[in-house]
C-alpha cells in the first residue's frame, strides 16, 4: 500500500527496489487527485543519458494526459510501462 491511498503490485515493488524507484510510484499517486475520471491509465518511464521522462495516457491511442521532466535519473535506460486502473498499479505483465 502507498500511502497516497493506492496499492501496487509485487512486480511494481520489486521494479521500485532493484531501481531505487519509489520516487516514480509517488509521481503515479501525486496525479491521481486529477486524473479520478480516468479509469485506466498507462505510465511510461522513457531514461536516456541520466535523463528521463514520465508520461500517462488514458489509453494506447490518446494523447499524453501528464508529462513531467526528470532532469536527473540514474533509473535503468529504456523505456519502461505500468498500469494504473481501479487504485492498482502493476505492471503491463500483471495485468
Amino acid at each position: 500500500r502507498h500511502p497516497l491511498g493506492f496499492v501496487f503490485t509485487d512486480g511494481v515493488k520489486a521494479m521500485a527496489d532493484i531501481a531505487g524507484a519509489y520516487w516514480l510510484l509517488d509521481v503515479v499517486g501525486s496525479y491521481q487527485p486529477q486524473l479520478r475520471k480516468v479509469p485506466f491509465q498507462i505510465w511510461r518511464m522513457d531514461s536516456k543519458d541520466g535523463q528521463g521522462t514520465v508520461t500517462m495516457r488514458g489509453d494506447s491511442n490518446r494523447p499524453d494526459r501528464v508529462r513531467q521532466e526528470i532532469p536527473y535519473t540514474d533509473f535503468p535506460e529504456g523505456v519502461f510501462e505500468m498500469y494504473f486502473t481501479d487504485r492498482v498499479l502493476m505492471l503491463k505483465r500483471e495485468y
